[in-house]
């Protein structure tokens, strides 16, 4: 029997769902325990529940996935800067309303 957990976090809407042969046994946001919209932390409450609802720990898992793309993180960042940067040129050249 196979059984996979996947996790998703660190940008928002971080979750986790429990894969059991090829059947998703559960699955949960974090937002949903922690009451805090599109929690991007890691999803430490919606493993356990997935974790709970199959009857089985941690130990138990085949495999454990975490899903990143990093090369959309890196164009997050890069946009991120690149804004700030040209906002801040604005500042600097005295256009406070750019």
């Amino acid at each position: 029997m196979s059984k996979i957990l996947g996790i998703s976090a660190f940008y928002h809407d971080s979750a986790a769902c429990l894969v059991v042969d090829g059947e998703i046994i559960a699955a949960a946001q974090e937002e949903r325990f922690t009451r805090i919209k599109h929690d991007q932390n890691f999803p430490t409450h919606a493993v356990r529940y997935c974790l709970q609802e199959a009857g089985i720990t941690a130990d138990e898992l085949d495999c454990v996935g975490f899903y990143d793309k990093p090369l959309l993180k890196f164009d997050r960042l890069l946009e991120t800067y690149l804004d700030y940067a040209d906002e801040r040129k604005a500042l600097d050249a005295g256009f406070d309303s750019y």
